[in-house]
C-alpha cells in the first residue's frame, strides 16, 4: 500500500483503564473480525490475561478503514490533463497498524520498543480514574520517541465518571486543548469511530528517511527493529516487526545484527489478527516473519534485522540487553519431578528472553531453578504458567534482588542470593539497586504514603499536585519494596494509589546476611540480605512466623535469627507432651518424678538424632510478613 495511506500507532494507559476493549471494537468497526468471530479482549490470547484483566504480551493487528473524505479536502488530488483539481473519492483506504502494549511497569521496555514502531500513541484514561502512575510513565515513554499523542477518555458512561475533572488533569499533563481530547465508552462502541477518524488525519504516515540519535540519515539498505518475539512449537521463532527501510521478502536470509545470528524468513506477513501470507514486507509496515531460529535468545526485542546480502551498516537506536533484577527459588514438591520442572522452564525460556535460570541445591528442598525475573508480576505469571501448562506443584523461595559485592582483592562479584555471600572478612563494600519511582495519589492521603516511604528506607526527592492528586517521586532500595510494598500502598490509600518505577543505580550501603537456624541447623534458602538497622526487627519477624509455618515435634525446636554467628533473635517451638503418669495410680510423688525424668531423658536423645520437618510454606515466609 502506498505509504501516505499507512497510519501505525499503539495504545497505552494505566492496567485496567480499557486498552484491550478499545482494541476490540476498533476490530469490529473496521470489519477485520467478524461479529459472530468477535469476543471480548480479542487480542489477549492467554488465558491469564482474561483471567486478571490485563494485557501481558502485546498484540500488533492489521485494520483497514475506509475513512469518509470531505469535500475541497486537502486530499484533493490534480487532474494531470488540465490546470484544475478534481473531486477525490468521498471514501479512501487506509491501513492501520494497531499494537496493544502491556501497562504493567514489569513490561516497560516491550513498550519502549512498541513506541518505537509507531508514529502515534493513542493515551487512554479512565474517566472514573484519571491519571494514574503508569499513565505518566507510558506518557514521557511516547514524548521520548517525538509520537504524536491523542488523548482518549473511557468510561464516560459510568455513574463515577468525572469528565470536567480528568479533562483538566489530561490538558495539564499534555498542554492540549479541551476539544483534543475524544469521549468515548469502548464497552458501547460510544464515539470509537471518531477515534478512527482522527487516527488517520492526525497521526503523520510513516517516514522512511529518518534522522536518528546518531545524528545522520540511514542508508536504503533493509532495517527492520524486532518489537516482541515469541516460539511457536510447531513453527519456530516469530517475529514481530516494523520494516523502517527496504523490504524482507519471503525465503530472505536474514541477519540480526546484536545478536549476530543468521536465519531465513520463511514466511513473512500481516497479522489480521491472524497470520496472513504476504510475498513481502516493505518500508513502513508492520508484520510478522516466521524464521528457523530456535530460540528467542538468538533474536531479541529491539535487535535490528537486516538481509545478509545487503547488510545496513547502523542498526536502529535503543537496543538494550534487558537484565532480571529479581531473583527466586522454584522447587519441585517431590525430587522425582525435578527433570519435568527444568524440561517446563526450558521451554518458556524459548519465548521469552528475559527468563534466566540456574540449577539450585538446597539441602532441605532438593534440587531446584534459580530464576531472574523483570519484577513480582512477571513471577506470578510463569510460577501460574509453570502450574497450570505443566501440573507442577511448586515450592518458590522468598523473592529477592540482585547485589553487586566488591572484595579487599578488588575483585567484583554478582551475587543472586544472600546465601551466596562470601565470608564477610572478605568483602570491602556491598551495593544493593535502587528505583526512581512515581506515586500518584488523592492528595488527601500524601502523610500516610510519605511515612510508608520512609518506613522502606526510600527518600521523597518531590512533590506536586494535579487537580486533586499528587504526585511523589521517590527514590528506594529495591529489595524492601519486593514483597508488600505494593499491597501496604493500596491500604493506606483505600486503593486509589498507583505505583511505577524503574531501575536508577547500585549504591553502597551497611548490608548484613541475616541467617536463620532451625534446631541448630543453619537454612540456606530462608536467608536475607538486609540493612543492617532494619536486621533485627527482621529476624525476630521472621523467627515469629515459622513459629506459627513450623509443626510442633516432639521434641523442643530452637527457631533463631544470627548475622555471623551472632544470635539476634529466638523463638521457641514447645514439645508434645504425652502424659506418661497417666498409669499411676497414687503411692509416692517420688514415683511420678521418676517417670518424667526418664521421659526428658529420652526427650534429649530424640532431640539429638531428631530432624525437624520444615514445610513449604515456611519459605514463602517473607510474602505474608506483614
Amino acid at each position: 500500500m502506498d505509504q501516505s495511506h499507512i497510519r501505525n500507532f499503539c495504545i497505552i494507559a494505566h492496567i485496567d483503564h480499557g486498552k484491550s476493549t478499545l482494541a476490540d471494537r476498533m476490530l469490529e468497526l473496521t470489519g477485520t473480525v467478524d461479529k459472530r468471530n468477535m469476543k471480548a479482549q480479542l487480542l489477549d490470547k492467554m488465558d491469564l490475561e482474561r483471567e486478571k484483566g490485563i494485557t501481558i504480551k502485546l498484540a500488533p493487528v492489521r485494520m483497514v478503514y475506509r475513512a469518509p473524505q470531505a469535500p475541497n479536502s486537502k486530499h484533493e488530488i490534480p487532474n494531470n490533463n488540465q490546470n484544475s483539481y478534481v473531486q477525490a473519492p468521498k471514501t479512501q483506504e487506509f491501513e492501520l497498524n494497531l499494537i496493544d502494549t502491556p501497562g504493567h511497569v514489569d513490561f516497560s521496555y516491550e513498550v519502549s520498543r512498541s513506541l518505537q514502531a509507531c508514529e502515534g500513541a493513542l493515551l487512554v484514561v479512565d474517566a472514573s480514574q484519571g491519571i494514574q502512575a503508569q499513565t505518566l510513565a507510558n506518557v514521557y515513554l511516547a514524548m521520548e520517541q517525538d509520537l504524536h499523542i491523542i488523548p482518549v477518555l473511557n468510561k464516560i458512561d459510568l455513574p463515577a465518571a468525572d469528565v470536567e475533572k480528568v479533562s483538566r488533569e489530561v490538558i495539564s499533563l499534555l498542554g492540549c486543548t479541551k476539544e483534543d481530547i475524544l469521549l468515548i465508552s469502548a464497552k458501547t462502541g460510544q464515539g470509537v469511530e471518531a477515534v478512527l477518524d482522527r487516527v488517520v488525519a492526525d497521526i503523520p504516515p510513516p517516514k522512511t528517511e529518518q534522522m536518528f540519535a546518531t545524528g545522520t540519515a540511514p542508508d536504503a539498505k533493509t532495517r527492520a527493529l524486532i518489537f516482541d518475539s515469541y516460539y511457536d512449537d510447531y513453527r519456530g521463532v516469530i517475529l514481530y516487526v516494523r520494516l523502517f527501510d527496504g523490504s524482507i521478502a519471503k525465503n530472505a536470509h536474514i541477519h540480526m545484527m546484536a545478536t549476530a545470528a543468521h536465519g531465513l524468513a520463511l514466511e513473512v506477513g500481516a497479522l489480521k489478527p491472524d497470520m496472513t501470507p504476504g510475498s513481502a514486507l516493505s518500508a513502513g509496515e508492520i508484520g510478522y516473519i516466521v524464521t528457523n531460529l530456535k530460540s528467542t535468545r538468538e533474536a531479541k526485542v529491539g535487535d535490528t534485522i537486516t538481509l545478509v546480502q545487503k547488510p545496513a551498516t547502523e542498526p536502529l537506536p535503543g537496543y538494550r540487553n534487558v537484565q532480571p533484577f529479581v531473583y527466586a527459588g522454584f522447587f519441585p514438591e517431590s525430587n522425582e519431578y525435578y527433570q519435568e520442572l527444568k524440561d517446563a522452564i526450558e521451554k518458556l525460556s524459548l519465548s521469552d528472553s528475559a527468563l534466566q535460570f540456574t540449577p539450585e541445591n538446597s539441602p532441605v528442598l532438593g534440587f531446584g531453578v534459580r530464576i531472574g525475573f523483570l519484577g513480582l508480576l512477571h513471577m506470578d505469571i510463569i510460577r501460574e504458567r509453570l502450574e497450570r501448562e505443566y501440573n507442577l506443584d511448586l515450592v518458590v523461595t522468598n523473592p529477592s534482588t540482585d547485589y553487586q559485592v566488591r572484595l579487599n582483592s578488588g575483585e567484583e562479584i554478582d551475587i543472586k542470593s544472600a546465601a551466596d555471600l562470601p565470608d564477610p572478612t572478605k568483602i570491602t563494600e556491598i551495593r544493593e539497586p535502587w528505583i526512581k519511582g512515581e506515586i500518584v495519589v488523592p492528595k488527601e492521603y500524601v502523610g500516610p504514603v510519605i511515612q510508608l516511604i520512609s518506613s522502606k528506607r526510600g527518600l521523597q526527592k518531590n512533590l506536586s499536585y494535579v487537580e486533586d492528586r499528587a504526585l511523589v517521586s521517590i527514590e528506594a532500595p529495591l529489595a524492601n519494596l519486593l514483597t508488600d510494598f505494593y499491597d501496604q500502598l493500596k491500604s493506606i490509600t483505600s486503593g486509589y494509589g498507583s505505583f511505577n518505577y524503574e531501575l536508577d543505580n547500585y549504591r553502597a550501603e551497611d548490608l548484613v546476611k541475616v541467617d536463620f537456624y532451625v534446631a541448630g541447623e543453619i537454612v540456606a534458602s530462608l536467608s536475607v540480605m538486609a540493612h543492617r538497622s532494619e536486621s533485627q526487627k527482621l529476624g525476630r519477624d521472621i523467627v515469629a512466623k515459622l513459629k506459627e509455618v513450623i509443626p510442633r515435634q516432639n521434641f523442643q525446636v530452637a527457631l533463631q535469627a544470627g548475622i555471623n554467628g551472632r544470635f539476634i533473635a529466638r523463638e521457641d517451638i514447645s514439645a508434645y507432651r504425652k502424659d506418661v503418669t497417666i498409669g499411676l495410680y497414687g503411692g509416692d510423688v517420688s514415683r511420678k518424678k521418676k517417670v518424667l525424668a526418664k521421659q526428658a531423658k529420652g526427650k534429649k536423645r530424640m532431640k539429638r538424632f531428631g530432624k525437624v520437618d520444615i514445610p513449604a510454606e515456611a519459605f514463602t515466609v517473607m510474602l505474608k510478613r506483614d
